[in-house]
């Protein structure tokens, strides 16, 4: 498969997959323990969830930028 059509594929499941992403992250985050929890600890919870969505498309962004075959 041509890198071009890998790139298409790859934007529209990491578009995709970031959407779903963040209205779980955002319906987590609404959560009873989430919102009665300390200021610093809400922090770093959201910058965890907010950093995080990048482990998973890791994988789809080298299969996106392999070589032709």
């Amino acid at each position: 498969m041509p890198r071009r059509t890998r790139k298409l594929i790859g934007a529209a499941v990491m578009i995709g997959f970031v959407i779903v992403y963040a209205l779980a992250a955002m319906a987590l985050a609404q959560s009873r323990p989430v919102q009665e929890a300390p200021g610093l600890m809400r922090g770093l919870f959201y910058a965890v969830i907010g950093m995080s969505w990048i482990l998973p498309v890791m994988p789809l962004i080298k299969w996106m930028e392999r070589k032709d075959v």
